[in-house]
């Protein structure tokens, strides 16, 4: 490499680690398009810096493309072997479902809820499991974080259920469940009918959203000369 090369390179990682720090501001207030077009370019900048990979998978996947997400995550994969989570990524790839997706969907459907709302507890745990990143998921009993996917969904689709007795229909402390709902809550920055989840015909935030534009029209009505 000369020495012309070489201060290419370094420009480029700079430049890199630039979009990398606005792609993670933007990702904080839900700009997806800006965060994923600031990783694109860190990538390209930086072929093989792993965790903009990753980071990139994580905003694809918040944006709901998660075939683009998979291929991030398999660059990832590529760039660190190793890493300590590398098998629980590698199971984002595996044909068949997982302890976790097992006891969803064995218990959900057993209490009888529509297959859209089994289907949007699934979803969840594919996004949660990219969000993570490159932070430790440690499953020590699946049903208690297939207990916390049911109570979240069940609560962004309005489907109120006590902690207490859905916990003993997993057969898991209430504790346990408060504590990995508020970890998906917090991860996904899920809120009450998130458009992500919510399966219902219709949705209580259409009207928030049309009453805003509403607003932003009388506005721009009322300011008029």
């Amino acid at each position: 490499m000369t020495p012309s090369d070489a201060g290419t390179t370094k420009r480029h990682q700079r430049t890199a680690r630039q979009c990398y720090k606005q792609a993670l501001a933007a990702y904080q207030q839900w700009d997806l398009d800006t965060a994923i077009a600031e990783l694109e370019e860190a990538v390209a900048l930086s072929p093989n810096n792993a965790t903009y990979y990753i980071a990139l998978a994580q905003a694809l996947a918040r944006a709901g493309r998660f075939d683009q997400a998979l291929r991030a995550l398999a660059n990832y994969l590529r760039l660190k072997p190793n890493s300590s989570v590398s098998t629980r990524i590698e199971q984002l790839f595996a044909s068949g479902t997982d302890p976790v997706e097992n006891q969803i969907t064995a218990k959900m459907t057993e209490a009888q809820l529509p297959i859209h709302l089994i289907g949007a507890a699934i979803q969840m745990w594919l996004e949660f499991r990219i969000a993570l990143g490159e932070d430790p998921l440690h499953i020590p009993k699946p049903e208690a974080w297939a207990a916390a996917l049911d109570y979240t969904a069940r609560k962004v689709n309005l489907r109120e259920i006590p902690l207490g007795e859905l916990a003993a229909y997993y057969g898991v402390s209430p504790e346990t469940v408060r504590k990995h709902h508020r970890t998906l809550v917090e991860k996904l920055d899920i809120m009450p009918c998130d458009y992500r989840y919510f399966t219902e015909e219709i949705n209580p935030l259409d009207k928030l959203v049309e009453a805003a534009e509403l607003l932003e029209q009388l506005e721009t009505r009322f300011n008029q000369e």
